[in-house]
């Protein structure tokens, strides 16, 4: 299939828009079609998936702006692909929106978006390029310009994307890993390797393992579980290492057990230390995480929401950007500077500072203090590398009588006082300062909008129940809802409805 850009779009004698009625079309021109064939519809960059098609002549493809226009409204309008191909065969806003209306018959079939989806995601899977991510930022930043939004001010939040998998313990784990990978070996005519494990792809084992034994029979049934584990891995290394079944029961064996001197595997426990918010949650979406927070229990991706109308490149003038407490840190706010942004907080987590802190100047790798919040310079300073603190040490004479000795609380010795400062600490004390300011507050106030989109994600969008599983598809699905999302909102700033918010972004 080759690709050819879509030069269809003027009306023919033929146009379905001429049967209409004076009152059809203004009843037209006021819905929500207008605006989208107007604004959003010839913004779309057909020529960015140019290279998803081939280069000889051959049939032409379905026009790309028709699709990815489409996929947006689907979104937009909660529709499954079966829902929007009626819709465009049956609702002229739909063609009108789309440009559509000349077309003898709808360019679209029922297997039209999902053969596009696929195409999208084996080209990033060989190339790592997101091609709807990259057109969904076009738009955006279009879109913003159309609302003259404030270009040097930005908001961000995160969310957890649910994964559409079930919540498995970890014997339901490791037995899963086990069984899948038996199954394999079964479907590829590999059975003499399974060598008395065939019961695991019996469709009646599993409830029989998992449901149906006692519960004081865990402990037998994770050994045997484990030792069958043990025995496909010496089996199958070297015949199965392409497999991704062979693979997922290597990663969750790593994960979930410890394998003693004796040669003895077994279960991790508390002891052998945390396991990462990276661990397999489940074999039928490898890239889900884990994430707890607010005392939910969260399976999925991480998503940042960043509402703004730029890329994160270098820019001439800083831009502001900001976040809750979860950002905030040195590292974060140094990784911002050298892309000329400055990144406020308007929450912090932990411990708080001590005020006095700020005043202390360190050298800029925190090493060294330099002098205190009095003006004296330090009779010695050492660094403490296990604590990232400073052993600051001044004459006693220089601390007994100084007005910020309550503040410091220095410990006195007999000729020195001494105080233990880490310069995270001094540039804590300096943002809990500016946070207290009126202009931190005012931001504060700004960044409290960026708290809906998450709500509206998950109410209206329902990215918490794709019909997807895996990264790279999750992502592709985000990504046109949040465009859906963006027009939601450029429409009711064309049309005066309330104060538009900003538009959001995937970073």
């Amino acid at each position: 299939m080759s690709f050819a850009k879509n030069e269809c779009q003027q009306l023919t004698l033929e146009d379905s828009m001429f049967s209409l009625t004076p009152r059809e079309r203004r009843m037209l021109e006021k819905s929500w079609a207008k605006p989208f064939a107007e604004k959003i519809f010839p913004l779309i960059n057909e020529e960015n998936f140019s290279v998803l098609y081939s280069d000889k002549a051959s049939r032409p493809n379905t026009p790309v702006n028709v699709i990815v226009g489409g996929m947006v409204l689907e979104e937009l309008m909660g529709l499954t692909d079966e829902e929007f191909m009626d819709s465009l065969l049956f609702d002229i806003r739909f063609q009108y929106a789309l440009h559509t209306t000349s077309f003898k018959e709808q360019p679209v079939s029922d297997r039209t978006f999902s053969r596009f989806r696929r195409r999208c995601l084996t080209y990033e899977t060989e190339t790592g390029i997101d091609l709807i991510h990259d057109t969904v930022k076009e738009l955006s930043g279009e879109m913003a310009a159309l609302m003259k939004l404030n270009d040097r001010m930005k908001r961000m939040d995160s969310l957890m994307v649910a994964s559409n998998i079930r919540k498995l313990g970890r014997i339901e784990l490791l037995y899963t890993c086990v069984a899948d990978l038996v199954s394999f070996l079964h479907r590829t005519g590999m059975d003499d390797l399974l060598g008395g494990m065939e019961h695991y792809y019996d469709p009646n084992d599993y409830n029989q393992v998992i449901y149906h034994s006692k519960s004081e029979d865990a402990s037998d049934r994770i050994k045997q579980i484990l030792a069958d584990a043990d025995k496909l891995l010496a089996e199958c290394e070297g015949a199965c290492d392409e497999s991704s079944a062979y693979q997922l029961l290597v990663r969750v064996l790593k994960e979930q057990t410890v394998v003693e001197e004796s040669g003895t595997r077994r279960l991790k426990t508390k002891e052998d230390g945390a396991m990462g918010s990276q661990i397999l949650q489940n074999p039928s979406d490898p890239d889900a995480t884990y994430r707890e927070k607010a005392g939910k229990q969260n399976r999925g991706y991480t998503a940042n929401i960043v509402e703004t109308v730029e890329s994160m490149e270098k820019t001439e003038e800083p831009t502001v950007l900001i976040t809750d407490g979860a950002y905030s840190g040195r590292d974060n706010t140094n990784a911002a500077a050298e892309k000329n942004i400055d990144l406020v907080t308007t929450d912090l987590t932990g411990r708080e500072a001590k005020d006095i802190a700020a005043d202390f100047e360190f050298t800029e790798d925190g090493k060294k203090v330099i002098r205190c919040p009095a003006g004296n310079t330090p009779k010695s300073c050492n660094y403490i590398n296990q604590t990232g603190q400073c052993r600051i040490s001044f004459p006693k004479n220089k601390c007994e009588n100084c007005p910020h000795r309550d503040q410091c609380n220095p410990k006195m010795f007999n000729r020195t006082s001494v105080v233990f400062l880490s310069k995270k600490s001094s540039d804590r004390a300096k943002t809990q300062r500016k946070m207290k300011t009126e202009k931190y507050k005012e931001l504060s106030r700004i960044r409290n909008g960026v708290e809906t989109i998450p709500s509206i994600l998950r109410r209206k969008y329902q990215i918490d129940h794709m019909p997807v599983r895996g990264l790279l598809p999750t992502k592709l699905r985000f990504g046109i809802k949040l465009a859906a999302l963006n027009f939601k909102k450029l429409f009711g700033y064309l049309n005066s409805v309330g104060q538009c918010a900003l538009i959001p972004q995937i970073s």
